[in-house]
């Protein structure tokens, strides 16, 4: 769920990181080749596949494991001449190599025989006993360790972070398509990917050295930049900041390890054992420290787990490397492949330190081998750990971030003496290929319709035309309604922005417009100044926590496609000034003043309300003039840029507090009315380890003083056939007034837990939804005293008002159905017991 407090709601679909992704890359020749590749199937003497057999290279660590369908590559820059072949159950087979490059092998293992005292031979299902994968891994959960640097009450390191983007399965089909005419010398830089085999074209890279502070006694850290150097899409600084996010930092010692929005279970906790099959497949030396590899791969399919392995040394009980690959089946949308591998070094055989984390995403519309789609590819490499130097509070407070900072010129020295990795040759082609590329008329054609499917702006000089898909609208009284806009955009940080727009209705025949502006006129302390005006028709009564955006308008006011009648609008002309400024991190407060008029748009809707005690005079037009002061605290929010206006990176991954004090001044440019009011708003996400993701959103309210129903807080109805959040689809629009309120919103998707274990829904990769939604309120006799619109002012003051529906997401992958069941009050005229309503978006 989310409450939209700063923008407007228009109807299209959520463009969300995950379709920022996918738009902004719109699209074989081998310049280097590794030393040994090699790839192929591996089958038993019966002709059947082996999946998760371990593939390594002989007398090495270097190695990988066979897919579902028994397939496998591998590739290393190391010169050798034999791969070994096993699996629990079969004869350990070695492998000649011919070539540096063998690929289409097809490897035949045989299976051992075994005797009653022997081992138990293993085909699917390993045991839980008798098993010593399963005793390697008691000793390595007794023996545990946290992350390193949480081990010292303070920590320092230098950090290395390589970031690129690839287009993958580049093949004569895609080299001689019409798209890439004028830009054919971009094939020149394809290279292999290490992991999959696929032939790929790069597309972006992004380097960046930091040195990072912590201290666990504050729960603090803090990253200072010291070089940064990209090319590509060198101005998007919010594809980088995307791309750090959906991998976020994990612990595999932990249950669950999350990305992409998504809890996997993790091989190496205690949660594992019930969901991998775990085989003791080898043992070796590795920096000097006796290992044992252990291969695990998942019990059932569709769920959200990886197969892989990864070596334990055998005095410490500490992980030493491990590979993480999500299975084809996996239920995760538009991700073929992931790809996680780690490093670790054991710090007075007692404390383990990452070294190295290497992160692949292979992106793609479908999970057919043949498709083609994007790689995501970051590497991290840590170094000059440092433990236990303390720093004052302060120090941890202070700004970083400087866009003028040398960090963003640093010499080719400086990259070569500080690169903990050196670029390999394709890496440093990038740098060339790219910078022709993008002085391509035939590439910015491409980019420019990338950016309006994603952005919903059409691009000009200094202007941007949009956004596109809120053109059109319909409603009761306007009829249709046709919308043009537009916005200033020399930059992502710009430090000052203008909206406008215009509208029209061809049945009232009446013109609309918005305008606003805000300047940023500090950075550091976000200190920003905004106005703005509106006259427009709306639908009052859409969320029962005010927003703060001039220009916002719900999608309840023009959709499309609505359940009865629509005439319940109000025609707005609003005027705002606020200043508003983030003393703290991810602490924004506002004050602020609005001037409003508000009358009934429509014949058939009333605003009236009595102006005298003796109820003799009555008055159909509102006008009010309100103070208001709004603190909105969004720990763990992430941001982009630093202009006047910044991308959320992390969107739905943080709670929100919300708090308002609204004060309306009587006689202030003639207002009418003097009252209070206090509003609370949190909303908290929650992932719930296998069980999917938990959304919960609490509202409470209240108005003091008598006000007319124009200023009463409105249960939010929906009585359009899309969802909108924190709103009750089975209420129409004016059901349930009140002036005091509180609420709960419940929103939870299983992520397919149950339907990944039905053989005929498994495939389809559907999710289940439920979702839960009460208010209590009630209305203060002043405020119907006063009230003369006719409309009967019923509040659930007897008993809370709730609703609960279930549903079916992932549709399509794209669309989410939800059947929405009225609880209570059924003898509400013309109530609705029942509503559906229907979502679309891009999520994983």
């Amino acid at each position: 769920m989310k409450l939209h407090l700063y923008d407007e709601v228009f109807f299209y679909p959520m463009l969300n990181k995950q379709a920022y992704l996918f738009f902004l890359f719109i699209a074989g020749l081998n310049l280097v080749q590794a030393q040994t590749k090699v790839g192929g199937v591996v089958n038993d003497n019966t002709g059947k596949t082996v999946p998760f057999a371990n593939v390594v290279f002989a007398n090495s660590s270097s190695g990988t494991t066979t897919n579902e369908d028994g397939e496998f590559y591998l590739q290393d820059d190391g010169n050798f001449d034999t791969i070994v072949v096993s699996f629990i159950g079969y004869k350990t087979l070695k492998v000649p190599l011919k070539s540096s490059v063998n690929l289409n092998m097809k490897i035949t293992l045989e299976e051992e025989a075994a005797s009653l005292d022997e081992v138990v031979i293993y085909r699917g299902k390993t045991s839980k006993k008798n098993n010593p994968a399963i005793d390697i891994l008691k000793k390595v959960w007794a023996n545990r360790r946290s992350n390193g640097v949480n081990a010292f009450d303070q920590y320092s390191y230098k950090e290395y972070e390589k970031l690129e983007f690839d287009i993958n399965k580049i093949d004569s089909t895609l080299i001689e398509s019409r798209i890439f005419n004028g830009m054919e010398f971009i094939f020149d830089y394809a290279d292999t990917n290490s992991v999959t085999g696929k032939t790929y074209l790069p597309m972006f890279i992004n380097e960046s050295i930091n040195q990072v502070y912590g201290d666990n006694l504050l729960n603090e850290e803090k990253e200072v930049l010291l070089g940064n150097k990209n090319s590509g899409f060198s101005q998007n600084r919010n594809l980088i900041d995307y791309v750090k996010d959906i991998y976020d930092d994990y612990d595999i010692y932990k249950n669950y390890i999350k990305f992409f929005d998504k809890s996997f279970v993790s091989p190496v906790s205690t949660t594992g054992i019930d969901t991998y099959n775990y085989v003791l497949s080898d043992s070796a030396y590795i920096d000097n420290k006796w290992c044992y590899n252990i291969v695990y791969y998942p019990r059932r399919e569709n769920e959200l787990t990886f197969k892989g392995d990864f070596w334990v040394n055998d005095t410490t009980w500490a992980v030493k490397n491990i590979n993480l690959e999500t299975t084809r089946d996996v239920n995760i949308n538009w991700i073929k492949q992931v790809y996680i591998e780690q490093d670790f070094k054991v710090l007075n055989d007692s404390i383990f330190l990452i070294t190295k984390d290497f992160f692949m995403a292979d992106f793609g519309l479908n999970k057919k081998k043949t498709s083609r789609g994007v790689y995501a590819k970051r590497t991290l490499l840590f170094d000059e750990y440092e433990f236990n130097n303390e720093k004052p509070a302060s120090f941890y407070q202070q700004s970083v971030y400087n866009p003028q900072s040398e960090a963003y010129n640093r010499s080719e020295e400086f990259w070569s003496e500080n690169r903990m990795e050196e670029l390999n040759k394709d890496e440093e082609g990038i740098y060339v290929m790219l910078d022709s590329l993008t002085k391509t008329k035939a590439f910015n054609r491409l980019y420019d319709i990338a950016t309006i499917a994603q952005s919903g702006y059409v691009e000009f000089d200094g202007w941007d035309y949009g956004p596109v898909y809120s053109t059109f609208g319909f409603n009761d009284v306007e009829g249709v309604r046709t919308r043009f806009g537009g916005r200033t955009y020399f930059g992502q940080n710009d430090p000052w922005r203008i909206e406008a727009y215009g509208a029209y209705g061809f049945k009232d025949q009446k013109f609309k417009y918005g305008i606003s502006g805000k300047v940023l006129l500090d950075p550091k302390s976000r200190l920003i100044l905004t106005g703005g005006n509106r006259r427009d028709v709306e639908q009052l009564g859409t969320s029962l926590t005010n927003s703060t955006d001039v220009l916002g308008r719900s999608l309840a006011s023009s959709s499309l496609l609505n359940v009865g009648d629509n005439d319940k609008l109000s025609s707005i002309n609003l005027s705002v000034f606020a200043i508003e400024m983030e003393p703290l991190k991810n602490l924004k407060v506002r004050v602020g003043a609005n001037y409003r008029v508000l009358k009934p748009a429509s014949p058939e809707f009333s605003l009236d309300y009595y102006v005298d005690e003796e109820r003799t005079i009555i008055d159909s037009e509102i006008n009010q003039t309100e103070l208001s002061s709004i603190i909105t605290w969004t720990p763990g929010r992430k941001v982009s840029g630093f202009g006047v206006e910044r991308s959320v990176v992390n969107d739905e991954d943080f709670p929100t507090l919300f708090l308002n004090y609204s004060l309306g001044v009587k006689d202030v440019f003639n207002s009418d009315f003097n009252y209070k009011k206090l509003q609370f708003f949190y909303n908290q996400p929650l992932l719930v380890g296998g069980l999917g993701r938990s959304n919960i959103s609490l509202e409470a309210g209240k108005t003091f003083d008598a006000i007319p129903l124009g200023l009463l807080s409105v249960v939010p109805g929906n009585q359009t056939y899309f969802a909108l959040y924190n709103t009750f689809p089975t209420l129409d629009f004016y059901e349930f007034v009140t002036d005091s309120y509180s609420a709960i919103h419940i929103d939870h998707n299983f992520n397919g837990r149950l339907f990944s274990r039905i053989p005929l829904l498994r495939e389809l990769n559907l999710r289940e939804l439920v979702g839960f939604r009460a208010v209590y309120g009630d209305i203060s006799q002043e405020s119907k005293d006063i009230d003369a619109s006719g409309l009967p002012l019923v509040a659930p003051d007897s008993d809370p008002f709730y609703e609960y529906s279930v549903g079916i997401g992932n549709i399509f992958k794209v669309m989410r159905f939800d059947v929405h069941f009225r609880g209570n009050y059924f003898d509400n005229p013309d109530a609705r017991s029942m509503a559906f309503t229907i979502d679309f978006g891009f999520h994983f």
